[in-house]
């Protein structure tokens, strides 16, 4: 989907109704808007279902002040006016009431972006205010004077968050990704004290290039490659109604012979993909005018290490990435299932997948099919596309079970060395 062509009202609509489906703002919550090249602003209208919004809905507002529309402008106009008069090169903003975010902003803090390189890439220009009247001249005037200083997203003490960006699909990607790294971090809280990466470690992350590919091609797919990328993408769009990868955040991969597979892109939204956008890399080489995701020369180690693994994905689930930045110890040992799926998850140091991706790839197998690499994301293995994104499921919901049960704060009872023996003979694992 390609937003540049998309008419403002359709941007707006098409991001409400993600922002919204996802449970990141209510029915009469948040307020986005688009400046188009003609200097006009459309933005949500006030007190309007956000649940169901339409083009039709949408309020355009003329530079001189005219309002166009069916309905009235969000009360929140005079902020994004006064944020695009400040800030030229922000020509989108979104706020929104996710529940995670507004934890923080109650709170009064900022979540640690520093705890995971790719997001404090994308958010790490944070302003905060404090508590004023929604819509109020004090409220536009202490936004603006944030976005005025460098600030591309602003807390706002018992109000939420405000993002601007250059364009509406950047600005809900810097919104996603924060209020996943709000979510992570509340998930620590029971785990422990969250591990930040240095400033230096979280600069280079910044100047790290792609794996240099030679291309090839172009060249017709076969059949099979063909359901391959229809079935990967169909998975994709899954994890991400799952809420295990993000718009830009995730790669997922499908061996189609013993020397090619094909992987998701980099730079280019999930949700959206379509099977002619995953990439093809055959003899090490990547399919021409194409662009891999940067994790594939770890995927091309692990399936040339490991001739019985098809697929391979890599997320960062918020639940399974809590025991990521806290160092905690994931017991599979849950329940059976979980056992049966995720067997003994191991664990490499920061930087391990990026400067020895052999390493991973050894440690890897179906038989120990999970690792978590600290401070960066999950990896599963699997037999086909289904198998790999089963694991990741279940070790995100097993997280999520782990979290809850030490938030209740008894100790936990798990599965003992013996009746994991009787599982595995049972189940022939």
């Amino acid at each position: 989907m390609n937003f540049e062509v998309m008419h403002p009202a359709e941007q707006l609509c098409t991001i409400i109704d993600r922002v919204y489906s996802f449970g990141m703002t209510t029915t009469s919550g948040g307020n986005l808007s688009v400046m188009d090249s003609d200097g006009d602003i459309w933005i949500t209208p006030g007190a309007i279902d956000k649940g169901t919004l339409t083009p039709k809905d949408i309020v355009q507002v003329k530079p001189d002040g005219t309002v166009i529309g069916i309905h009235k402008p969000s009360v929140e106009l005079p902020v994004h006016r006064k944020i695009y008069e400040t800030r030229p090169d922000i020509k989108a903003i979104l706020h929104a009431h996710p529940p995670a975010l507004v934890a923080y902003s109650a709170l009064d803090k900022k979540p640690q972006t520093e705890m995971i390189a790719n997001v404090d890439a994308l958010c790490n220009k944070i302003g905060t205010v404090g508590y004023a009247l929604p819509g109020s001249d004090k409220l536009v005037g202490m936004i603006a004077e944030q976005f005025s200083g460098g600030a591309d997203l602003v807390m706002m003490v018992s109000h939420g968050v405000i993002v601007g960006s250059a364009n509406m699909s950047d600005a809900f990607m810097k919104f996603e990704m924060l209020d996943f790294c709000a979510r992570i971090e509340i998930a620590s809280v029971p785990l422990g004290t969250p591990r930040l990466l240095s400033r230096s470690t979280l600069d280079d992350y910044l100047v790290r290039t792609a794996e240099k590919l030679d291309e090839f091609g172009p060249e017709p797919y076969p059949s099979q490659e063909r359901y391959y990328r229809e079935e990967l993408c169909r998975f994709i769009h899954r994890a991400y109604r799952q809420q295990i990868f993000t718009s830009m955040q995730g790669s997922y991969s499908r061996k189609v012979s013993d020397n090619s597979f094909i992987i998701t892109p980099h730079g280019k939204d999930r949700l959206y993909l379509q099977p002619e956008d995953l990439v093809s890399i055959k003899y090490g080489r990547r399919e021409r005018g194409k662009n891999a995701s940067y994790s594939v020369r770890l995927h091309q180690e692990i399936y040339a290490q490991n001739p019985d693994v098809t697929s391979v994905m890599i997320a960062q689930p918020p639940s399974s990435m809590a025991f990521a930045v806290t160092g905690a110890e994931f017991d599979a040992r849950l329940i059976p299932e979980s056992y049966m799926m995720l067997k003994d998850v191991q664990r490499m140091p920061y930087g391990t997948n990026m400067k020895e991706p052999e390493k991973v790839a050894q440690a890897m197998s179906i038989k120990h099919p999970v690792m978590i690499i600290e401070n960066d994301y999950v990896i599963t293995a699997g037999k086909d596309t289904l198998n790999a994104f089963d694991r990741m499921e279940v070790m995100e919901y097993s997280a999520k079970a782990i979290v809850s049960a030490k938030q209740m704060g008894a100790k936990m009872k798990t599965i003992s060395p013996e009746e994991v023996r009787e599982i595995e003979i049972a189940f022939n694992l």
